[in-house]
């Protein structure tokens, strides 16, 4: 896969429901996670990354996410991790969350800004996509995610390579278990 841009970046809003991790109870978390790949394609596994852990969560909480989030345990980030050669440390941060309406709008600290809306057809329906490889990769239940088109969405960490904005994006449930 060659990146239109010559490199290729994206952050992902995780809201946990309900779930612990080695015995950490981890539900109504909200994480982020920024990545950035360099080129000329994402599998040179030359990628840089970093956590977003909200400042509410316990140092237990933040150790469990790291873990998880870097794919240490296996499960959806292991894939996505395996791409990167550098984590940056994590950072705590205030993420808020709205939704309404299909639209999601999360703020990270000062850095960045995840938006999205998800895409419905002239019945109100949400439009898919099924079986494709994002969604087998980060383990979306019944390998279907609702299209969600990320425009505002802005990424300005000074610590990591590159600044970017949003384009498109997805929505959808994930169970994620470790190996």
């Amino acid at each position: 896969m060659i990146m239109d841009q010559g490199w290729c970046s994206t952050s992902f809003l995780i809201r946990i429901r309900e779930g612990d991790f080695e015995g950490t109870d981890l539900g109504g978390q909200n994480v982020v996670v920024g990545l950035f790949f360099p080129g000329p394609t994402m599998f040179d596994a030359n990628g840089t990354g970093r956590v977003y852990i909200d400042e509410s969560a316990t140092a237990e909480q933040q150790s469990a996410l790291e873990k998880i989030l870097q794919g240490l345990p296996g499960g959806g980030m292991e894939i996505p991790a395996s791409l990167l050669s550098n984590w940056l440390p994590t950072q705590r941060s205030s993420i808020t969350v709205e939704a309404q309406d299909g639209r999601v709008q999360a703020t990270i600290g000062s850095v960045g800004e995840v938006v999205s809306q998800r895409l419905v057809n002239d019945q109100g329906d949400k439009m898919t996509m099924q079986n494709a490889t994002f969604n087998l990769v980060f383990g979306f239940e019944d390998y279907a995610a609702d299209l969600a088109p990320s425009e505002g969405t802005s990424w300005n960490d000074p610590d990591m390579p590159q600044t970017w904005v949003g384009k498109s994006g997805a929505v959808g449930q994930i169970a994620w278990q470790g190996s």
